[in-house]
Parts: structure tokens; C-alpha cells; sequence
């Protein structure tokens, strides 16, 4: 690991960044806080669809969500592959949420504002979940385009073939990008085809997500980690940058 919370503000070149022309951005529990709690609905609606699909109680629906996660990567390509689920269908169901919880962000707005090059970001969700959050935080118009589970062909994160539809779509050059996202396993890929990888943890846990998907691994796939993204861009964008 080449860095970790608290950093001093040396700028782009000290920390490992002056290469970047490129930054990406995971979408769920990466650009807001948990607090905002975007994500516990998601999860939510996902088990009442699961629900409705299949006439379980909750705790069977639960149970069988988290099994298609951990089996396929996300619970859509399970429905998809096993039961013909619609996805379009299902992904406007598992976002349909109160947006009302997101808080404006001028402090990250403004760092990734001032990031020089491109940015994007790269999500499991659909773009209009994506769009819909990253505008109640204030830093949509920011982002040069979504690469969303649709363009992925709902192949889903940490899968090689995401990245690389991702990386093709775009033209970007692995080598030349920076990727932070909040589950350390979807680190391994983009680090492997040369990506500066940073981790974002929660500054507190999050009681609606498992435990070992908020630590803050210590991995040759993790070159940097962080609980304040916004301060973390502030600082690579500081004085020294």
C-alpha cells in the first residue's frame, strides 16, 4: 500500500497521481456516505422483488438474495441467468427510492471538479440511479459519461470482461487511471491491468452492509485507502498539486 488516511497535502506527484489523466468512480456507498442511506433502500426493494417474484416471506427473500449475490456478483445476473428476469424491469424497480436522504456535496464537487482530465464513473446500478444520486449530490454535471450494468452487458463488477468492456467503450488507457471503490475485492482486475486503486471505507460502520465488504484491506491490490474522498481529492488538487 502506498498510502492511507491522513495524508499530507504533497499534491498529485507525492502521492502517486501526476500519471493520471483518467478518474473513475465506483457510485454506491463511494460518492455519499452511509448515512445517506441510498444503499439500505436499494437492498430493500431488492428483497421485496425477490419477494414478489418468487411468493417468499422476507427472511427467505433475504436469505436467497445474499446467496444469488455471493454466487453471481450482483442478484440481477442470477435472476437473468436462471429465471429470464426483465433487467431493465428489475433495475427500475430496486431504484425506485427516496432521493430526499442524499445531501449536497459542494466539498467533493468541487475537488473532482478540479481534477485535471477526464472523469466517469463506473457503476454495478443503472444510469439513472447514477444520474439521480450523483445530482442531489451536486456533482453530476462534473462526470464525462456513466458506464453503467447495461453497457457491462450486465456483467458485473469484480468480472475482467466488465472492466475491459469499461475500459474499451471509454478508450481509456489502464495505465493512465485512477479507480476508487468501496469494496476491495473489484480492486483486483483494475489493479492487475495497471490501474492506481483506492479504497473508500465508511468512517463508521455501516450496520445495513456485511463487515468484511467496509474493512480497510491491507492487499497489494489496495494502493491507497480512505474514509473522506472529499478530502482526499482536496488534497491531491491542494496548493502542492
Amino acid at each position: 500500500m502506498t498510502g492511507t488516511d491522513p495524508l499530507p497535502p504533497a499534491g498529485l506527484a507525492a502521492r502517486g497521481f501526476a500519471h493520471v489523466d483518467t478518474w473513475i468512480f465506483d457510485l454506491d456507498n463511494t460518492l455519499y456516505p452511509h448515512e445517506a442511506r441510498v444503499w439500505p433502500q436499494v437492498d430493500e426493494r431488492i428483497t421485496l422483488y425477490i419477494m414478489e417474484l418468487f411468493g417468499l416471506d422476507g427472511m427467505s427473500a433475504r436469505s436467497l438474495q445474499k446467496y444469488f449475490y455471493h454466487q453471481h456478483g450482483t442478484t440481477l445476473r442470477a435472476l437473468m441467468d436462471d429465471y429470464a428476469v426483465d433487467p431493465e424491469d428489475f433495475l427500475d424497480f430496486a431504484h425506485d427510492i427516496d432521493h430526499s436522504t442524499i445531501e449536497l456535496n459542494p466539498l467533493l464537487g468541487d475537488a473532482i471538479e478540479k481534477l485535471p482530465g477526464r472523469k466517469l464513473i463506473l457503476t454495478n446500478g443503472s444510469r439513472k440511479h447514477a444520474q439521480n444520486v450523483a445530482m442531489k449530490l451536486g456533482i453530476f454535471d462534473h462526470f464525462e459519461d456513466v458506464f453503467d450494468i447495461a453497457a457491462a452487458d450486465f456483467v458485473p463488477k469484480p468480472a475482467r470482461r466488465a472492466y475491459l468492456s469499461f475500459l474499451d467503450r471509454h478508450k481509456v488507457d489502464p495505465a493512465a487511471s485512477a479507480l476508487f471503490e468501496d469494496i476491495a475485492k473489484n480492486l483486483v482486475v483494475p489493479h492487475d491491468l495497471g490501474m492506481t486503486t483506492c479504497l473508500v471505507v465508511p468512517k463508521t460502520p455501516d450496520p445495513f452492509r456485511d463487515t468484511a465488504e467496509q474493512e480497510a484491506v491491507v492487499a497489494p491490490h489496495v494502493d491507497h485507502v480512505t474514509s473522506d474522498l472529499a478530502g482526499f481529492l482536496g488534497k491531491l488538487i491542494g496548493p502542492a498539486a
